[in-house]
Order: C-alpha cells, then sequence, then structure tokens
C-alpha cells in the first residue's frame, strides 16, 4: 500500500494545512507567517525541540526516537515565488503577486505529515531534524542554513529531500547516483559605446552591434571548448538596448544563465565568458563590464544514499513507480549545499498531470502529500531502526 495507514489518516488535515499555506505565499527569505504556521503545527504535535529564526526564518524541529543513534535530516523548502496566481482554486493566492508555483507548499506538508507520524509512533532510533527552509528559489537559504551550523548543531549525519514533479504519473519516483541537477551561474554584461544619432553610425561606437556578436560567439563555448558527453548549457536570456528608431544607444546590456555538472567544466565556461566578451569589446572598440554571480553548485547525490532512497521509495509505490537510474536535468536546487556537507540524495515524486512548474497555472496536487510523508517516515524508519 503507497500510504502509511495512520498518515492516510491524515490526508484531510495535511490537506488544510497545504491550502493555508497556498492561500498565504511569502518569497525568500521573509516567510515569517510560514514559519509560525509551522512552529504552531509541530508544537501541536509535541516535538522535541523546535528551533526557529535559523537562516532568518527558517524553522529546525527535533524528534526523538527510541534509545541512542544518528540524525537524520529531512528538508523542505518554504518559499514562493514573484507569479500573479491564474489557477482560480477556492485557496488561491490572497497575496498579489506572490504563488506556490513550484509546490513548496507541498514540501512543507510533506514533512509536517512525517513529523505528525513519528511523534507519535517514534519507532525509530536516535533523532530525525527536520530542516524547513527559507530561500530556495532566490537566496540560497539551504546555503545559509550549512553556514550557520545546523549540520553540526544538530549533529546530522545524512540529509534527505524530495521535489514534487507535474506530468510524472502520481506517486512515482525518480533519482540517479551522483550529478542529479545542474549547478546555475548568472552573468550580465553592460556594453558602453558612444552613442549618437542612427544617420551617421561614423561618428558613434556602436554598442549593439558588439553585443550581436558577443552573443554569437558566446553560443560556440559549448559546441567548440566542451567535451560532447559533459552536458552543458548556456541560454542568452535577456539584450536591453535602445530608446528610439534613429537614435545609436550608449549602452547595451544582456544576460545569460549557465548551467553544468562539472566543477572543471564551470570553470571552463567562466573562462571562456570571459575571454570572448573581452576580446569582441577589444574588437567592436566598446568596453564591458561582467557581474558573474557564481550561483547554486550541482546537486550531487551520494550513490549510497541514493540506491538507499530508491529503495524506500519502491516500498512505498512500488517496484515499477521508480526510476532509480533517471536523466539529469538543467534544473538548479540550493539542497545542493547540504548534500556537499553531508551525504544523502534528492528525489522528484510525480504529483500526475498539470501546468508545470513556475507556471502561473500550477497547483500542487493534494494526493500527493500522505505519499511523500510515507516515503520520509519510512525513510527515518529504515534508515534508524529500533534494536532488535
Amino acid at each position: 500500500m503507497p500510504v502509511l495507514n495512520r498518515i492516510a489518516s491524515y490526508a484531510e488535515e495535511m490537506k488544510g494545512w497545504r491550502r493555508h499555506l497556498h492561500a498565504n505565499p511569502e518569497l525568500e527569505f521573509d516567510c515569517h507567517q510560514t514559519a509560525a504556521f509551522i512552529v504552531a503545527r509541530l508544537q501541536e504535535m509535541g516535538v522535541d525541540e523546535i528551533h526557529p529564526g535559523i537562516a532568518t526564518s527558517g524553522v529546525v524541529a527535533i524528534i526523538n526516537g527510541q534509545g541512542t543513534g544518528p540524525t537524520i535530516g529531512i528538508r523542505a523548502d518554504m518559499d514562493a515565488l514573484p507569479i500573479e496566481e491564474l489557477t482560480g482554486a477556492e485557496y488561491k493566492s490572497t497575496v498579489p503577486g506572490k504563488m506556490h508555483a513550484c509546490g513548496h507548499d507541498g514540501h512543507v506538508t510533506m514533512a509536517l505529515g512525517a513529523a505528525k507520524y513519528l511523534a507519535e509512533t517514534r519507532n525509530f532510533s536516535g533523532k530525525v531534524a527536520f530542516l524547513f527552509q527559507p530561500a530556495e528559489e532566490e537566496g540560497g537559504g539551504g546555503n545559509v542554513m550549512v553556514q550557520e551550523g545546523v549540520m553540526d548543531r544538530f549533529g546530522i549525519a545524512q540529509v534527505y529531500g524530495i521535489h514534487n514533479a507535474p506530468n510524472i504519473p502520481l506517486g512515482h519516483f525518480q533519482t540517479t547516483p551522483g550529478p542529479l541537477m545542474a549547478s546555475v551561474d548568472t552573468a550580465w554584461v553592460k556594453i558602453t559605446g558612444k552613442g549618437g544619432h542612427g544617420a551617421t553610425p561614423h561618428d558613434c561606437i556602436d554598442p549593439v552591434v558588439a553585443v550581436v556578436g558577443m552573443v554569437g560567439a558566446i553560443q560556440t563555448i559549448i559546441p567548440r571548448n566542451v567535451y560532447a558527453m559533459d552536458e552543458a548549457v548556456i541560454s542568452v536570456t535577456q539584450i536591453h538596448s535602445g530608446t528610439a528608431s534613429n537614435i545609436i544607444p550608449e549602452e547595451a546590456t544582456f544576460c545569460a544563465t549557465i548551467r553544468s555538472f562539472k566543477p572543471e567544466v564551470r570553470e571552463l565556461l567562466k573562462r571562456r565568458f570571459h575571454e570572448i566578451v573581452a576580446g569582441h569589446a577589444a574588437a567592436y572598440n566598446v568596453t564591458a563590464e561582467i557581474d558573474y554571480d557564481w550561483g547554486y553548485p550541482a546537486t550531487v547525490n551520494h550513490p549510497e544514499q541514493a540506491d538507499f532512497a530508491a529503495e524506500v521509495a519502491r516500498e512505498v509505490s512500488g517496484e515499477a513507480a521508480v526510476n532509480a537510474r533517471a536523466g539529469r536535468e538543467m534544473g538548479s536546487e540550493d539542497f545542493s549545499y547540504m548534500l556537499e556537507a553531508r551525504p544523502g540524495a534528492y528525489l522528484f515524486m510525480g504529483i500526475g498531470p498539470g501546468a508545470g512548474l513556475h507556471h502561473p497555472a500550477y497547483d500542487f496536487n493534494d494526493d500527493a502529500a500522505p505519499i511523500g510523508a510515507s516515503f520520509f517516515a519510512r525513510l527515518v524508519e529504515r534508515a534508524q531502526p529500533l534494536a532488535g
């Protein structure tokens, strides 16, 4: 049976939690109301320790098992996105311009469901630490929690997380050992020339021509510098310049997202990006300033923990519903910092058909929450069984 019987009995309560969170989204580190709601639920459950105010608005909850043993970490991100919701749901966002378009409301609900079950049953040794994390979408809250010492402070030995996946069958799991999601870096380039009349380009230094040359050349980095078996992506996502049809502008800017899996490829992409921009700036007689933001690292599963998590997922959802050797994807995730700090694994869990992540019509499927909660609960019980 895919859902533990006791957790199945929480289904309506969990739906209420999730829909409250959905109606009250918060962004980045400003998740104080979300944290207060989580703390109130944890207090009702009788968890042993609640530590608020981590990474500004994050919460760590500790549940003691029976007897001594290690501590396992379960992470749930809390933050929403700056998107105007178009679901039309009765519980739609009450905050203009903000919505849970990535399902973090569902992630919190799954973790709370598992916490409720584990606080009641205590059918495990050692401890479990639930890490309710802000600022996954923007700000790197996972890194902040690690930098604030949560792994050492709470003695966490291994750590796990789930992300919901629209348009994968409900309750199906996907993961893989090693790299699962890409690193993400962002480059902003400001090009300065000499503006003037569009009829006299010989009196100007045209930044538009320069930006076109740079963007075209940047697209050669991957096919001509990166080994074909090393996946990488450079996408120029913004170009801005000009105010009128007859004016050559003084400035032009462009932005690129840069993604890869291997540290050495990541370094190569950065180096070649700078070299190409500098070379074209010289060729076009413009100046170029680069703001290169070194973002989230690749999310790399530890093989032993990834295989173990897949085994637990099979217990919850069945052999046919688990792909333990799924492909990588170019999205990014700041759970990567926690996996750099401790062994662990990250998985995707299907929520059935619907709008994709970050779409204004996206909505988490409430039927998925008891499945995810059951996975987390069994993960803890299997990882830290009671002594026979």
